[in-house]
């Protein structure tokens, strides 16, 4: 019984443990280069969206054509 209960919690050991440095190990360099004191720059979701935007409307604004004038439109009825 002792042999079975060491087995089941080293595995559950052995568990948590992978599963803390599979989640912390793509972050590694991150994290070194937050210790050793380099700011990373703020995070500005509503600047990039504005951007974003910005790109989209100068984009539909170049693919529309030219309107055509009313008095070509008014001729023909």
């Amino acid at each position: 019984m002792l042999v079975l209960s060491f087995m089941v919690f080293a595995g559950a050991f052995a568990v948590a443990g992978m599963m803390i440095v599979s989640s912390i190990a793509p972050q590694w360099d991150r994290i070194v280069r937050l210790a050793l004191g380099n700011v990373e720059p703020a995070f500005q979701p509503l600047r990039t969206l504005a951007v974003a935007e910005r790109r989209i409307a100068v984009r539909r604004w170049a693919s529309t054509s030219a309107p055509v004038p009313a008095r070509r439109w008014n001729a023909a009825a």
